[in-house]
């Protein structure tokens, strides 16, 4: 290898003055060590279908020299005048006097005399970018580099040099003060090549758009990982070193062997072939202790006999284990794909966490036939409060036992915004269609995902607005062939022909329509149970399933109620005369809250929805699903009341339901939960019967309800209801005649709604379309170049305005509920703050109604709260878990006044909001 020049290893990299000690790190040495880890990270840690995506139409040794010079020449911009004078963060002197006179003594002239004007204009990304081009490199992999700290230009740097020499050279025109530096980049440039096993520059070659985005997320992993110096805090990787040390005193293979020894704490999933044609596997049996269902063992032996698997849609009855289905699916089109990881995405947090448990067995049963040890992360807002996620052993500290393998791990490393990195993954749909955000380190997002199968449960649940972030990430999936499985009991066929399309232009570009092969008429199909399939051009629709089905067709009465809220909960009464469990389902928290109140204190009663502090909705959920879900102790006589909530995932079964007027796709998924479970019930209650509330009148809806989902899908849900329901037959064809525009001339007087809906949804698509990436550029050549586009203001650095972005919901404040009374701070269960971990204290957190913060108001709301906090708990800016949270204190009654509103909370209904001087509940 070359011998690096006095003046290249007199660089610096980083630099830091901490506890008394000074320390740096040789330019030369983070080149290396990042130009390792991407190389390993390359070989070792993506999966082989990511590999072959940036292979593409190179060879192995091809992409190889690729990778390993992207990961060189980075931070070639730091071999610059304009980085090397930045002064250290801590303002140390001293330090940045040493490492400027050792330039100047290895033969940059006068450099501890330096004066720039205009530094701030090249920053290093940039420069490097710049130095690049210069030097010939192709515009497809210059840009990588300029993009490498998350964000790209906005265009090539052409001028950059030109306009700000003395930047890069430490003088506009003194030839003798610039050659330094000409021959330190142009020596640094050469190494790269050299390295890299490039014999010139002509060799680098030009990649699609989809591998740059790809590639980018990899340096910026690489470089994340070549600048940590430890792993919790306490196992080294790439520390710095001492002033008294040089390049010369580093190995740079050891250093980086022994940095990923304690780095790559887990094991590599090999996906294994399935085939159910073969006696000895038994793969249902193995993983969950029963045989598969005719539906589930035909929809996975059509899963596994597909080639080049892109997309895969389970349309099925509620409770007839489609989650199973799409867990050996995962595993199926890992193997067929190459993928070696998993996302499961849902609409709630609720969902998250009871499918997490779900997510997580399934892995431990593949960690113990691998005998690996496998990594794994819950993501949504309250992943730390989730018991089953902590007590999950960390990666690290995994082997101070003794031998534990096959167990599932956490690596905390993979955080923040590399919590995706991560191979495992459960999370809110927000983590998905954060993909299609323009937003910093995007790239990051697009890796991770890139090496995943993607499970996407509960589609329907996404409205108008969410629908488009959906598709232009499938379409971004589609580009890396990232094998898709989309689970839904009720799924629209407009909504389902819109997930293949999107796949299929993705993944082949505008000129897919030519290349498509499809069933005739599939567009229109209403056969239930259907799978759907895309098989490279191929669609295929599986509508037979051979063999007797366990499933028994439950017939439902359904009847429409209109009465006051009074005569309601007498009419629930009366239904439990002789016992049962009753579901009231209901559109808006302010409704469940009214009804439980009118529940008399000798029933029963439960509820749910969103604005309960997190421990209270987590025991809440636990306490349901112990009461009424599979397997539950199931009391004499409950009444639950809730919202949405209700509908989504929850293994529950109800004697009864009562239901809020709602779209029909919802309407059914609710009365899943209805005689769900082959259960002994009371006599009156054998019979299925549904209660639709809230149709006042003919077009006339409960005000929440219509409010929620608009007039035109109420309209014609109310239309086509029927008074019975046979589940799950009519399943399909019931949701086909509301989400179908032909129908509409069968409704009365629904032109005025349908006008208002179209616009509406108009409106949804064009708001949506503001921060959304572009569409994946397949052909060579297309760079990356303003890929994020324009600056994104808080958007950019906020996840909860990022997750608010994607979901089309006003930003909201979070606050952690204490009780203030004059004997001191209290939970609100009583135990004094003194007395209790800050853990504990973290976990009352809440969220304030959205009517209370405005967008005009939630700036002057948040820093009333900061002024409380800072007032009286000041030391939790110090302490882990409670550093950066906002406290509201409650009286001795529980309540406070906010911003003109008065807020009460009570542990059985949550958190109730009031205008002062209103008489009720806006």
């Amino acid at each position: 290898m070359t011998i690096i020049s006095k003046q290249a290893s007199s660089l610096w990299a980083k630099k830091r003055s901490a506890d008394g000690r000074q320390e740096w790190l040789p330019l030369i040495a983070h080149l290396v060590d990042t130009q390792n880890v991407i190389n390993y990270l390359y070989n070792q840690w993506l999966s082989p279908g990511q590999q072959n995506l940036l292979q593409g139409t190179l060879t192995e040794a091809e992409t190889q020299h690729l990778i390993k010079f992207i990961g060189f020449v980075h931070d070639v911009g730091k071999g610059t005048a304009a980085f090397q004078a930045k002064e250290s963060y801590n303002g140390d002197g001293s330090l940045d006097e040493y490492l400027s006179s050792k330039l100047t003594r290895s033969g940059f002239t006068d450099f501890e005399n330096i004066r720039l004007a205009s530094a701030r204009e090249s920053p290093h990304a940039l420069a490097g970018e710049a130095i690049l081009e210069q030097f010939g490199v192709p515009t497809t992999i210059g840009a990588i580099v300029g993009g490498h700290h998350g964000k790209p230009a906005g265009k090539i740097p052409t001028n950059q040099i030109t306009n700000y020499t003395a930047n890069y050279y430490q003088s506009d025109n003194r030839t003798e003060v610039q050659a330094p530096w000409k021959c330190v980049q142009e020596e640094l440039f050469n190494y790269g090549l050299a390295s890299s096993g490039y014999q010139s520059v002509e060799e680098i070659p030009t990649i699609t758009q989809p591998q740059a985005v790809i590639l980018e997320g990899l340096l910026v992993m690489a470089d994340w990982l070549a600048s940590s110096e430890y792993l919790d805090q306490r196992l080294p990787l790439f520390p710095l070193i001492s002033l008294s040390k040089s390049w010369e005193d580093i190995n740079p293979a050891c250093r980086y062997q022994q940095a990923m020894l304690v780095w790559d704490a887990g094991g590599k999933w090999h996906p294994q072939r399935i085939d159910l044609t073969k006696p000895k596997q038994v793969p249902y049996q193995d993983r969950w202790g029963f045989q598969p269902r005719p539906v589930q063992k035909a929809m996975t032996q059509a899963i596994g006999a597909t080639t080049d698997p892109g997309m895969v849609i389970i349309e099925a009855p509620m409770g007839v284990g489609k989650t199973e289905i799409a867990l050996l699916a995962a595993e199926q089109l890992a193997y067929i794909t190459g993928r070696d990881g998993l996302f499961m995405g849902l609409p709630t947090q609720a969902t998250t966490n009871a499918m997490f448990a779900r997510v997580d067995d399934w892995l431990a049963f593949l960690a113990k036939s691998q005998d690996e040890n496998f990594q794994i992360r819950l993501m949504h807002g309250k992943s730390q409060f989730n018991p089953k996620y902590q007590e999950l052993p960390n990666a690290t500290n995994i082997y101070d036992t003794g031998d534990r393998s096959g167990e599932v791990v956490v690596n905390g490393w993979f955080s923040g915004k590399k919590s995706i990195l991560t191979k495992f993954t459960v999370g809110t749909i927000d983590n998905l269609l954060l993909m299609g955000l323009k937003q910093k380190h995007l790239f990051l997002r697009h890796l991770g995902f890139s090496g995943k199968v993607v499970v996407i449960d509960e589609v329907h649940a996404y409205d108008a607005y969410m629908n488009q972030y959906l598709y232009k990430v499938i379409a971004w999936l589609g580009a890396y062939h990232v094998p898709i499985v989309i689970l839904s009991a009720t799924l629209p066929k407009d909504k389902r022909q819109q997930l293949l399309l999107a796949y299929l232009k993705g993944k082949y570009g505008i000129t897919y329509r030519q290349q498509l092969e499809a069933p005739k008429n599939w567009e229109n199909t209403q056969v239930y149970p259907l799978l759907s399939l895309l098989d490279g051009t191929q669609i295929k629709q599986i509508t037979t399933f051979p063999g007797k089905s366990d499933q028994q067709p439950t017939e439902l009465h359904l009847r429409r109620l209109d009465m006051t809220d009074d005569e309601l909960i007498t009419h629930v009464i009366h239904q439990l005369a002789d016992g049962g469990v009753a579901g009231i389902i209901v559109n808006t928290i302010k409704r469940t809250q009214l009804l439980a109140e009118l529940v008399p204190k000798n029933i029963d009663l439960m509820v749910l929805h969103s604005a309960f502090l997190a421990t209270d909705r987590v025991a809440q959920e636990t306490k349901l699903q112990a009461a009424i879900g599979n397997q539950g102790k199931r009391p004499d006589k409950l009444i639950v009341i809730g919202t949405q909530v209700l509908e989504q995932s929850l293994d529950i079964d109800f004697d009864v339901l009562y239901t809020d007027i709602a779209p029909m796709d919802l309407i059914l998924q609710r009365a899943g939960r209805l005689h769900r479970h082959q259960i002994n019930r009371p006599e009156s209650l054998q019979t299925a019967q549904v209660f639709v509330m809230g149709i006042e009148g003919p077009n006339i809806y409960e005000s929440g309800s219509e409010s929620v989902y608009g007039k035109y899908l109420l309209m014609k849900t109310d239309h086509f209801l029927p008074e019975k329901i046979t589940l799950p037959t009519d399943i399909s064809p019931l949701v086909q005649q509301v989400y179908d525009s032909k129908t509409d001339d069968e409704v009365p007087d629904i032109a005025a709604a349908k006008v208002k809906f179209t616009k509406d949804l108009a409106r949804e698509v064009k708001k949506a379309g503001v921060f959304q990436i572009a569409d994946p550029k397949l052909r060579p050549g297309k760079t990356i170049h303003d890929w994020l586009g324009r600056d994104l203001g808080n958007i950019d650095k906020d996840e909860q305005k990022a997750g608010a972005a994607v979901r089309d919901i006003q930003e909201t404040v979070e606050v952690i509920l204490i009780q203030r009374t004059g004997d001191g701070n209290f939970l609100l269960d009583g135990r004094s703050l003194g007395e209790v971990q800050s853990k504990e204290i973290a976990q009352q957190i809440i969220r304030i109604p959205a009517a209370i913060t405005p967008p005009y108001e939630i700036e002057p709301i948040i820093r009333k709260l900061e002024k409380l906090t800072s007032r009286y708990f000041l030391g939790w800016q110090n302490d882990v878990w409670l550093k950066g949270a906002l406290a509201l204190p409650l009286d001795e009654n529980y309540a406070v006044n906010l911003a003109g509103w008065q807020l009460t909370y009570e542990s059985r209904l949550g958190l109730r909001y009031v205008k002062e001087g209103d008489n009720g509940e806006s």
